[in-house]
């Protein structure tokens, strides 16, 4: 399970209006591939209609679309939304992360 905050809710359904989505209807995918300073990236982007190797969660009216193979990376993780002068923009707070980089966009198991 993929769980999201209020304000991850609010900034995702923002966005997804601003692109064209509806997310009533459409879905975030959210993913892991190689690459970063420790090792594997989170990915996250916009999405119409799911595959066969997806998995489909819903946290706060939230549809989320996850492929298998970054599905066990991801389970227990939390997406969360920082904004403001500091804000970081969308963090991963991934209890599977055994070390993480200082910006948060990168982890290793």
């Amino acid at each position: 399970m993929i769980k999201v905050t209020a304000d991850a809710r609010q900034k995702v359904s923002q966005l997804m209006q601003e692109e064209g989505y509806n997310p009533d209807l459409d879905y975030i995918r959210v993913g892991v591939k190689s690459g970063g300073c420790s090792g594997l990236s989170y990915d996250l982007t916009f999405d119409h209609a799911q595959s066969e190797e997806d998995r489909i969660f819903e946290d706060n009216q939230v549809r989320i679309l996850v492929d298998k193979k970054s599905l066990l990376y991801l389970l227990g993780t939390t997406l969360e939304y920082s904004g403001g002068l500091n804000g970081k923009g969308f963090v991963f707070n991934n209890p599977n992360a055994q070390r993480t980089c200082g910006c948060g966009e990168s982890f290793s198991l």
